[in-house]
């Protein structure tokens, strides 16, 4: 955000730079914008054309300005994709089976990207995130380490460089993090399960690291692979238990 904008062009161009930082997750569903004063010094441009550039973006629904508050990112590039699949989420089990199936392609592909395309601000950050998921499933705060967790795959998604896959992600990670906490509050307290988690995060990271496409595309495949296995074996165990419930109940 260090170059600036000739105060020349029009508001159109300066809403399609914010537009760029949303697209690309610099600014992110929830964020609150900079106060006007900062962008417009920051980019070189009057506050008048600032604030029309925002309106346009209100008008598209990419960003809502609050009375008193501010201005901030909408949701609107995800709610979309998230709100329709709630409900078939919960109710049908066949469904978590298929979100996970296109998680394994999407994160398996986002890996490969990120293993080609990391920046080394991007490879910082995500030995950031690795360190402070490693730093959470030391501990026993199971809501930290859910958001660590989601928090270390949405930054490989983002170092792809694919604006589709960074949004598509959030969105996925989103609408199944009650499963991840689940898997997560199943795993960790297992010492063995727990390993073979930590092992795969480090595969996934050191080949990006690495600058290794294959290698990550195949890390990220088989720690999802891992969680497909799992969340199969807890859907057989609820089976089981609501099978043995209902004859219960007829005896």
């Amino acid at each position: 955000m260090e170059r600036k904008i000739s105060a020349l062009r029009i508001p159109d161009t300066v809403a399609r730079e914010i537009e760029q930082r949303i697209l690309e997750g610099s600014f992110r569903a929830g964020d609150r914008l900079p106060p006007e004063r900062d962008l417009a010094l920051q980019w070189g441009i009057s506050r008048a054309s600032l604030r029309e550039a925002i309106r346009l973006l209100v008008a598209r629904g990419l960003l809502t300005s609050r009375q008193g508050e501010g201005t901030f990112v909408t949701d609107r590039l995800d709610a979309g994709f998230t709100e329709p699949w709630q409900a078939m989420l919960r109710q049908h089990a066949s469904v978590r089976e298929d979100m996970l199936e296109f998680r394994h392609m999407l994160e398996a592909k986002a890996a490969e990207c990120a293993a080609l395309r990391a920046t080394d601000d991007d490879r910082q950050r995500l030995r950031q995130c690795h360190e402070r998921l490693e730093a959470a499933f030391a501990g026993d705060d199971l809501e930290e380490q859910v958001d660590r967790d989601v928090a270390f795959h949405q930054a490989i998604a983002e170092a792809a460089h694919n604006a589709v896959i960074g949004h598509l992600t959030a969105s996925l990670l989103r609408l199944m993090r009650d499963h991840i906490r689940r898997n997560l509050g199943e795993l960790v307290p297992i010492p063995e399960a727990l390993s073979d988690l930590r092992r795969q995060h480090r595969a996934i990271w050191n080949a990006i690291d690495g600058r290794s496409p294959e290698a990550a595309r195949d890390a990220a495949a088989t720690h999802i692979d891992f969680v497909r296995r799992r969340l199969a074996e807890s859907l057989r165990a609820d089976a089981r238990r609501e099978s043995a419930h209902r004859r219960l109940q007829d005896a």
